[in-house]
């Protein structure tokens, strides 16, 4: 079986969104370009962890490279995906590096062979490549091409879709639920 690689490079828009009401919200990222749509679905811990190592990735690349930290300059993309949302594959590792010549980040999302999610940041050392786990090559893959304000763009609204689910329990952090809670930190009592 041959592996596709949908290469974006670079993607007329690349974010992260949700199909579905709270508490059964399929997380997605999805790219755009040159006549092309493709979404992948992804946990939203997932989304969280990419938004993290991507602030760390651009903050590393400015102490070590003098890469430009970018503001948020352009205007906040809210718009939901774009039609139709179709799972190519659902993402099992992301890949994130900078590239140093271009001054871009690459992002990979490889699809699930079995593993655990891992968010791997690499700055261009080749230490940190020879840690780095070994990635099947016969994977699906969806790979974009950002500059440093797009990508601050994409954790800006990354971690507004995150934050837009079920409110958290004020006590024990579990997201609250419609229908009630069962707080662990009542012993399964309501409160009066």
């Amino acid at each position: 079986m041959t592996h596709q690689v949908y290469a974006f490079e670079p993607p007329e828009r690349f974010v992260a969104g949700t199909v579905g009401s709270p508490g059964e919200r399929t997380f997605f990222l999805q790219a755009r370009g040159g006549g092309r749509l493709i979404s992948v679905a992804l946990e939203k811990m997932q989304v969280a962890l990419l938004a993290e190592k991507l602030e760390e990735l651009l903050t590393e690349a400015h102490h070590r490279f003098g890469a430009d930290l970018p503001g948020t300059e352009l205007p906040a993309d809210n718009d939901p995906l774009d039609a139709p949302v179709d799972e190519e594959f659902r993402v099992g590792t992301l890949g994130l590096a900078f590239d140093v010549e271009s001054s871009t980040v690459v992002i990979e999302a490889i699809a699930a062979e079995e593993a655990e999610f891992e968010a791997e940041t690499d700055t261009g050392d080749e230490a940190d490549a020879e840690d780095a786990p070994e990635i099947s090559d016969d994977l699906d893959r969806l790979r974009v091409r950002l500059t440093p304000q797009e990508v601050r763009n994409f954790i800006d609204r990354a971690k507004r879709v995150v934050a837009a689910g079920r409110p958290p329990c004020p006590l024990c952090g579990q997201p609250l639920d419609p229908a009630g809670h069962l707080c662990p930190r009542h012993n399964g009592y309501h409160r009066r």
